[in-house]
């Protein structure tokens, strides 16, 4: 579908569809300088705003992000919850061989390529929580857009450190 077919169906403008394009909120191709969006894309979309504005409803504390798996680590008047396993709240799923190579991964639930996999878990360093603050933390190294290519031979680009906040809004939504 167009971008003016998926505003009239998402209820936003034409403008926030591109952008949604752009940062791979949506998943769509850009071809002879259009958009072509895969259709359930906005519907989905607009599915995970409404969680997101049910998450957002939800404060975030120490004892939610350690039901999530977080490590609690405190030290020098610093308390800390840390969620080593980042990768699955970004819908990132990578399998290993028995050598610790990388026997195939999905991000979202498309494959992507085994050799991309490795740069783009090396940009996000470490996801936290802060007690003190009350903030969710995301230290990362130029993670902001991603270039992605999938094994069907499409490229996307996402923002990994709005998807690990998205899952983790998700995932305390869901507790």
């Amino acid at each position: 579908m167009n971008t003016a077919t998926a505003a009239a169906q998402a209820g936003v403008t034409i403008a926030t569809i591109r952008t949604w394009c752009r940062r791979g909120v949506i998943t769509a191709a850009k071809t002879a300088g259009k958009w072509a969006i895969d259709a359930a894309s906005p519907a989905y979309r607009i599915n995970l705003g409404k969680l997101l504005r049910k998450a957002r409803t939800i404060t975030l504390t120490p004892e939610l992000i350690i039901a999530l798996g977080g490590r609690r680590w405190q030290k020098n008047g610093m308390d800390r919850v840390y969620l080593n396993d980042w990768a699955a709240f970004a819908g990132l799923d990578v399998s290993y061989y028995g050598t610790g190579n990388v026997s195939g991964a999905t991000l979202g639930g498309r494959g992507i390529a085994n050799g991309r996999v490795a740069s783009l878990m090396a940009k996000i360093d470490k996801v936290w929580f802060d007690a003190i603050t009350g903030r969710l933390c995301i230290r990362h190294y130029d993670a902001d857009v991603l270039d992605v290519r999938y094994l069907d031979g499409e490229r996307n680009i996402i923002d990994l450190p709005a998807r690990i906040r998205v899952g983790i809004n998700a995932a305390v939504a869901a507790l």
